[in-house]
């Protein structure tokens, strides 16, 4: 249903740092580009996804409060290792890797808060 997700973040150096960091055990990287000078906008952005498809981008403006973003992992260990390399990103703990059945029985997920307060989440919902 969605094609692709923006967002803002504080520092655009920094979120594109985190988030590759971040987003790599997922096998999501920067596929595009667009800088201010191109778009005419006061922010560069960056698009993150697979196979030459931004799915995910940010550019640098005033976070949004509240805002959840989960993103599919294909096996759980790729879940705990989004968690790992998150939280060595700089990433702050909100819900270390495990099942949360009161979704559903295979709900394996971790969450964290990026640097702007995002709660990011990998989820794989595969059995073990």
């Amino acid at each position: 249903m969605i094609d692709h997700l923006g967002i803002s973040v504080k520092n655009h150096a920094v979120s594109k740092a985190f988030y590759l960091a971040a987003l790599a055990p997922l096998g999501i990287g920067v596929v595009m580009a667009v800088t201010k000078e191109e778009s005419g906008a006061p922010s560069d952005f960056t698009g993150f996804g697979k196979d030459g498809k931004p799915s995910f981008w940010i550019g640098e403006g005033p976070p949004g409060a509240g805002m959840h973003l989960a993103l599919v992992a294909q096996t759980r260990a790729q879940v705990d290792a989004f968690y790992t390399a998150a939280l060595a990103a700089g990433a702050k703990d909100n819900g270390p890797p495990g099942i949360r059945a009161h979704f559903h029985p295979n709900y394996y997920a971790a969450f964290v808060h990026d640097p702007n307060g995002v709660n990011l989440e990998a989820v794989c919902h595969s059995p073990a």
